[in-house]
């Protein structure tokens, strides 16, 4: 039996490699009259030498013809279906070698090939029952347990997975893949105790970005931060990846170094100007930093490329209203985006907050005012809706108007300092002194409130960094 290794790309965790039996010295079927087909398997044995030759075509074909003479022979079907597997025509292999592993039960090579076209056809849950069945009969298969790993990984099973890959290092030790495998799969079933030492085996895990990413993540769940970092950077020295330079800004973002994050973004997006999550890193980090203006642009950027994109949307509007000075042209992405989604309240009150920001006439005062009376009718306890018609109504003069928005805006969220102020305005304007001395004493009151407001907007992007935009 002439064995071959067939690569399969498996999502997110490297390469899935499965042996794959090419049958050389197998015969062909009997004849239904009992006595062998000499020509079927001179064909045969040709359609082997072809493919020997790296001539696929040529084999597929005298294959073809033979699984139609001879339809249910095993050594056909499970030729002919790992020929299409070598030219990634998975579902045309699929019902060959489903045929081959009912035609040959008791074969877990064959079970094994099936799994991987089912995985390449992305039905795994069909896959993870091959390889299981594999497994049984023939457990001492070390591919076949490194795949079944692997599988129970993408099925988010890592204490199963970790079974696997200790069984696939029992049969060959010292495999550092395997090592670093049983690692990873540790790792996500939080046993990281175990997990360390399984990479401290490893010879030279120093020199290994993907020790040194693991050894990070290990770190960050104990709460070793620094030494996160370190490895992360580590890491990222001996491999430049996306991936691991990713895992690095990120791990700053994650603890509020933002001083450190922005010049990795910043070299990263250069690096790797299609990664949308970097550019999104180096947003989160300009904002995190208080560097509002140069996050604008980012964020703009982003919203152009995805313009249905509720977050970056946010986030554009975040980053105008928070720079004090006339509105950037970019912002006006946001007038954009919110006439493309009226539901969306946010999206209308910072797009308003824009207009009101601005060079005023009195067509964009009165876009905005209908703007902020949408949003509040979708959302009306969005505060920040009922303060930018507040502020609206007092750039018009209407200070007494502004008072019942104003009162709103605070009864909604009592620790708005700029609404407090404001309302204090409002008060002294319309005579009600003592009222807006006691709105000034709040606005004092809850003056640090503004920058606990950012942080708790970096908080969530930070959680939205982690949660979504992490490699799984």
């Amino acid at each position: 039996m002439h064995l071959r290794r067939w690569p399969i790309r498996y999502a997110a965790t490297g390469w899935l490699y499965l042996v794959a039996a090419m049958l050389h010295g197998q015969s062909v079927a009997p004849s239904p009259a009992g006595s062998t087909d000499i020509a079927a398997e001179h064909e045969f044995q040709a359609a082997m030498a072809a493919e020997d030759k790296g001539d696929l075509d040529q084999a597929a074909s005298l294959l073809l013809d033979l699984h139609r003479k001879h339809p249910g022979n095993f050594a056909v079907d499970e030729s002919l279906g790992l020929i299409y597997v070598a030219g990634e025509k998975f579902a045309e292999a699929l019902p060959l070698l489903q045929a081959a592993a009912q035609e040959q039960p008791a074969s877990d090579i064959a079970h094994a090939n099936l799994g991987a076209a089912y995985f390449n056809l992305h039905r795994n849950s069909e896959a993870l029952a091959e390889f299981e069945g594999a497994a049984k009969i023939n457990p001492e298969n070390t591919a076949t347990q490194q795949a079944l790993g692997q599988l129970w990984m993408e099925a988010h099973q890592p204490d199963r997975a970790a079974q696997a890959f200790s069984h696939a290092l029992a049969l060959s030790p010292g495999t550092v893949d395997l090592q670093l495998s049983l690692a990873q799969a540790l790792s996500d079933a939080n046993q990281t105790g175990k997990a360390a030492e399984i990479l401290a085996s490893i010879k030279d895990a120093d020199q290994s970005a993907t020790a040194q990413s693991l050894l990070g993540d290990i770190a960050e769940k104990s709460g070793a931060y620094r030494d996160a970092a370190q490895h992360y950077i580590r890491a990222s020295q001996l491999d430049p990846s996306e991936s691991n330079i990713w895992a690095l800004g990120l791990e700053f973002l994650r603890h509020w170094t933002f001083d450190a994050a922005v010049p990795e973004f910043e070299a990263a997006v250069v690096k790797f100007p299609f990664s949308t999550r970097m550019k999104l890193g180096l947003g989160a980090a300009y904002f995190g930093n208080g560097s509002y203006g140069k996050a604008l642009p980012v964020f703009a950027e982003l919203l152009e490329s995805y313009p249905d994109n509720s977050l970056y949307a946010e986030m554009l509007g975040q980053s105008c209203t928070a720079v004090m000075q006339e509105t950037q042209q970019r912002c006006a992405l946001l007038l954009h985006y919110a006439d493309a989604h009226p539901n969306d309240a946010k999206a209308a009150t910072y797009a308003a907050a824009t207009l009101i920001s601005g060079v005023e006439t009195p067509e964009q005062t009165q876009r905005a005012r209908k703007l902020l009376e949408h949003a509040i009718a979708i959302d009306p306890k969005l505060g920040e809706a009922r303060y930018q018609l507040g502020l609206l109504k007092q750039n018009e003069s209407d200070w007494t108007g502004s008072i019942s928005d104003l009162e709103a805006a605070v009864a909604l969220k009592p620790t708005y300092a700029k609404a407090h102020y404001r309302l204090a305005l409002a008060y002294w304007r319309s005579g009600r002194k003592q009222d807006g001395e006691a709105e000034i004493e709040l606005e004092k009151k809850y003056a640090k409130q503004d920058a606990e407001d950012l942080d708790q907007q970096m908080r969530q992007i930070t959680r939205f960094l982690v949660d979504v935009h992490s490699p799984k």
